[in-house]
């Protein structure tokens, strides 16, 4: 089943990822200030003295901005938003370039890779534009940007892997995504045959990616193993099906998603513990080595989730939405920086006052805030980093991705109270959404009904063992890994779903780690002191659950021989800190 989105503002959720995503929107989306900054480096072209990256920033937080702007739509924000891209589209030179690079300095570093996020921002921003003479603008805007690149880049003339000296020009060959949008929008040959060139060449000047993949080559064995560029050139490919329907590109795709999957997503759901790289991550989360602050990139999380996302949209497979579910609760909410809290800067060899998210999460006995990834300074003055603009795009995608629309069907994927319109040929099913995913009980009530036999769906996780779901009175069956009933639904129906949650244990390399259902547990130096290694109490522990404390969803008492250990969810783990270098163990020693 093909899935696609609600219109905008037509859910409306009660937990902590609204929460989430109103804070980002408050503390960052909102803010002009960092805006016109991120504007501004395309008319200084100061990206050219360093070969930076300054230029991604604009268009990597206009799409978690889009996409908030989706889920909740504020009338403040749009406005902020369409000045910005009034004023970026403002920035292009007499060649149609929009470039922090200047001509006699292009194709080279970061610079395809700024103009590829020039197109996602204004692509995003297109897609909810209320104004048709705007978007005509943006339109022939975006045209002139990748006419400028279509002419110059391909066969005959400069390759794409030659357009950057980092990892072998995956970063530029990235590009494939927003190439096939702005195809499927214009349908001009030329950015087909862009868009095939970037598939011929593989990604990677040192060796063909996707032919690696076809042969199931791990990813920390791939020609260029850099994590987020390469999973977003697979998005391109998948983007690539979506316009073709050829078979091979969704088959390649999904390879790739089951080989990151099987051997680089960790127990929080982002991929590489050493740096920012695959490195067969399923087996390496658990060392302790020197430095272990550079890994588990938020970039990396946001990338990983989008492209699950769209696997999703495409296939309808319950499976992604379980590891959006773990990586969106896990890693990405618990790179929030909620309070603010000061970051050291490795390159100025200092604490500095926080960006809103951290860009590293630590996974065995280190603490937040350590880095501040893809770090620049403004020539204005400030600075900003690359997870920092990515971050809003994850907080985003998970209440917008909760509940999506098939054909006469309404998917229920993550689980939330709240408010639910879902349109059906001018009328709407309205739901009702009562009880949480921490206490494993929901319940939806038919607030207004539809006069057509609608297919409701809801995921049965992964990690709920007996989850029963009755309509009715009746147990609910189970197809292809949703709760499925089809009815003509009348007014005040309900469907009650239980999720039950159990504490599983999880061994590797002589640690051990914890996860109640999707959440997983760590151990907080803030919280409780770390006494050393756990004492196993065998398969099935004893525990108490314990009523959370603020930002906690998840708080308990692992009963040992020995002791008792305080578990809380990872995401709050590491926050707010009253210790200095408070640290924090998901991986854990034992006896």
């Amino acid at each position: 089943m093909r899935l696609t989105y609600l219109p905008k503002g037509y859910q409306v959720y009660k937990d902590k990822s609204d929460a989430y995503l109103r804070f980002v929107m408050e503390k960052q989306l909102s803010d002009e200030g960092l805006w016109k900054k991120f504007v501004e480096v395309f008319r200084t072209r100061e990206d050219i003295a360093d070969d930076g990256w300054r230029g991604e920033y604009f268009g990597k937080m206009m799409r978690g901005a889009c996409l908030s702007y989706r889920y909740a739509p504020d009338p403040k924000l749009y406005a902020v938003l369409e000045r910005t891209v009034r004023e970026l589209i403002a920035t292009a030179d007499e060649d149609g370039r929009i470039s922090t690079y200047t001509p006699d300095h292009e194709f080279c570093g970061w610079d395809l890779w700024c103009r590829k996020y020039v197109l996602v921002g204004c692509l995003y921003f297109y897609d909810i534009c209320a104004e048709g003479a705007l978007k005509e603008k943006i339109l022939a805007a975006m045209t002139r940007h990748l006419d400028y690149i279509a002419e110059r880049i391909g066969e005959g003339k400069t390759l794409i892997t030659d357009t950057s000296n980092w990892y072998g020009g995956m970063n530029s060959s990235s590009i494939l995504e927003p190439v096939v949008e702005m195809l499927k929008l214009t349908k001009e040959p030329r950015y087909r045959t862009l868009a095939e060139h970037i598939i011929k060449e593989g990604g990677c000047r040192d060796g063909s990616v996707t032919d690696a993949v076809e042969k199931g080559v791990l990813p920390h064995e791939l020609p260029t193993t850099k994590a987020y560029e390469t999973t977003s050139f697979f998005e391109g490919i998948l983007a690539y099906y979506e316009l073709t329907g050829e078979a091979r590109y969704l088959a390649l795709a999904e390879k790739f998603a089951d080989l990151v999957l099987r051997n680089e997503i960790t127990i929080i759901g982002c991929a590489g513990c050493r740096n920012e790289h695959f490195d067969h991550a399923a087996i390496t989360q658990t060392k302790e080595v020197k430095d272990l602050t550079i890994m588990q990139e938020t970039c990396v999380t946001v990338t990983w989730m989008r492209f699950l996302e769209r696997l999703l949209r495409v296939t309808g497979k319950a499976s992604y939405a379980d590891e959006i579910e773990r990586s969106a609760l896990n890693a990405m909410h618990g790179a929030i920086n909620l309070y603010g809290e000061e970051q050291y800067c490795k390159e100025e060899k200092k604490r500095l006052p926080g960006v809103p998210f951290d860009s590293y999460s630590p996974l065995v006995g280190h603490p937040r805030g350590i880095g501040i990834g893809g770090y620049k300074k403004f020539r204005s003055g400030g600075y900003y980093g690359c997870c920092a603009c990515i971050g809003a795009a994850g907080v985003a995608l998970y209440p917008l991705a909760s509940v999506m629309k098939g054909e006469g069907e309404a998917v229920v994927l993550f689980y939330h109270e709240g408010e639910i319109e879902i349109p059906f040929d001018g009328e709407s099913l309205v739901l009702s959404a009562q009880g949480s995913l921490v206490k494993g009980r929901m319940e939806y009530k038919v607030m207004k009904a539809h006069a057509a036999e609608i297919a409701l769906r809801f995921r049965v996780p992964a990690w709920s063992l007996g989850a029963q779901a009755v309509a009715g009175g009746e147990d609910m069956p189970v197809e292809d890994g949703y709760f499925t009933v089809r009815r003509v639904w009348q007014v005040g129906e309900r469907v009650e779903i239980a999720l039950p949650m159990r504490l599983v244990t999880h061994l590797l390399d002589l640690k051990v780690a914890y996860t109640y259902g999707p959440f997983v547990l760590a151990r907080d130096e803030q919280k409780e002191p770390i006494k050393g290694k756990i004492t196993m109490g065998g398969a099935y522990p004893s525990y108490q659950l314990l009523d959370p404390q603020d930002p906690e969803e998840i708080r308990l008492l692992l009963h040992t021989p020995k002791e008792d250990v305080l578990l809380t969810d990872y995401a709050s783990c590491g926050k707010h800190w009253t210790k200095k270098r408070a640290r924090v163990y998901v991986w854990n020693r034992y006896r």
